[in-house]
């Protein structure tokens, strides 16, 4: 406790919260198609193909236009792009609810609330940012860990739906969108940090790396597997196994929560046990859960504790990946975070289309479940090959920090004059 209250005062907390807040709003918003999937598709009697798309286009928008909201952080401050981007998911939730109105209309719904999505980089560059180096890992995990609030989405989203009507929740949302920007308003403060200042040559920068390209394929594993799974599974559970739309929200959250959850363990378990290692103990857990979770589509019970636990380890692989890129980065942190992120997330928006599309040509979603075992394997080897090389240059054994050599004071020569007064 006494650490987490030095952590706490050696930056500015306000802005931590704020950022937190604002990143869990978003996540909110972003997967909210992904939470009334069951309602949306009765409506419109979608097919699992059109069902695959209509999940995976916010996603993938999402992680299109984070990009361009860092760019525009770069010239307004972090504080007011997050107020700007507050104001167009507003904008694009009143969209819903008042235009929405056929399926390609839903798709252009989709788009707009890729705009949600988009708020990774900079909630977690604006929480991090009045933070020391030391801390700056902790800060990001507190931020990242709003991601909780896709865990909130699909335990409230259907809710709302059943009583009101989908189209509602839009409205409902965008007044409830007011609460993070007032917080934003009222605690948030712009940091000073160097790193924020970045060239728009260094923010693309970590992509034209070997190793940018391997965190970014490690995070389109871990983080988009996370969101992805989240907005497919309410139709999952929906469509496999009868239960009602809210149950099927409800069973959707108690996975999305534990990877939520987890997310910051996972840092702190590879502070103590290294990135690598643990990210090797998230990806073999990944591929086998998820393999086992395709072949339980007859019991509930089974499916539900393999997701939990398949899960809980994305969560902590999130963890462990932005414990490993304060060290490859150490000048650049928020700026090849912001990048990862944005490639990473768009492995997310594979994973609905994948589901949909076995379901539609095979009859079941096993081979999607299959299908993104083999890329968590194939990720795995590719993890097990870069380390060597990691290992060597920036990190430690199993991805530990290297420890910081203290160079000992300089010793007086024996009757030498001091001249620095002088």
């Amino acid at each position: 406790m006494v650490g987490f209250r030095s952590f706490l005062k050696s930056g500015h907390s306000p802005t931590l919260f704020a950022s937190f807040f604002y990143f869990a709003f978003s996540c909110c918003i972003w997967v909210m198609n992904g939470a009334m999937a069951p309602f949306i598709s009765e409506t419109y009697q979608l097919s699992p193909a059109q069902k695959g798309l209509m999940l995976s286009i916010p996603i993938i928008a999402g992680a299109f236009m984070r990009f361009p909201l860092g760019v525009l952080a770069q010239y307004i401050g972090r504080k007011n792009a997050t107020l700007v981007e507050m104001g167009m998911i507003i904008v694009a939730l009143l969209f819903g609810y008042f235009y929405v109105s056929s399926y390609d209309s839903l798709l252009a719904m989709g788009v707009l609330l890729g705009i949600a999505g988009a708020s990774f980089g900079v909630a977690l560059s604006l929480g991090s940012g009045s933070f020391p180096p030391r801390y700056k890992g902790l800060a990001m995990g507190l931020v990242g860990a709003g991601n909780v609030g896709t865990a909130v989405s699909v335990l409230v989203a259907p809710a709302l739906a059943q009583r009101w009507g989908w189209q509602t929740v839009y409205g409902i949302a965008a007044l409830a969108m007011l609460l993070p920007m007032a917080a934003m308003i009222l605690f948030g403060r712009e940091p000073d940090d160097v790193d924020s200042h970045a060239s728009l040559r260094e923010h693309a920068a970590c992509l034209f790396e070997k190793d940018g390209w391997a965190f970014s394929l490690i995070y389109a594993v871990t983080f988009g597997g996370f969101i992805g799974l989240t907005t497919f599974l309410p139709s999952y559970y929906y469509d496999q196994f009868g239960v009602s739309k809210v149950q099927a929200g409800q069973l959707a959250m108690l996975a999305a929560f534990m990877g939520a959850a987890v997310r910051v363990f996972g840092g702190w378990i590879s502070d103590h046990w290294g990135g690598v290692n643990t990210l090797t103990a998230v990806l073999v857990t990944v591929a086998i859960t998820l393999v086992l979770s395709g072949l339980a589509s007859g019991s509930l019970v089974a499916t539900t504790l393999l997701l939990m636990l398949c899960f809980a380890a994305l969560g902590a692989g999130n963890g462990a990946l932005f414990q490993l890129v304060p060290l490859r980065w150490p000048l650049t942190t928020a700026v090849a975070g912001s990048m990862i992120g944005e490639a990473g997330a768009l492995g997310g928006g594979l994973v609905p289309n994948a589901m949909g599309l076995s379901k539609q040509y095979t009859g079941t979603y096993l081979w999607g479940f299959v299908g993104f075992a083999v890329c968590a394997v194939i990720v795995l080897g590719m993890l097990r090959v870069m380390q060597i090389r990691w290992t060597r240059t920036w990190a430690e054994k199993g991805g530990r920090a290297r420890p910081v050599a203290h160079t000992p004071p300089a010793q007086p020569t024996p009757g030498a004059r001091a001249t620095s007064a002088e």
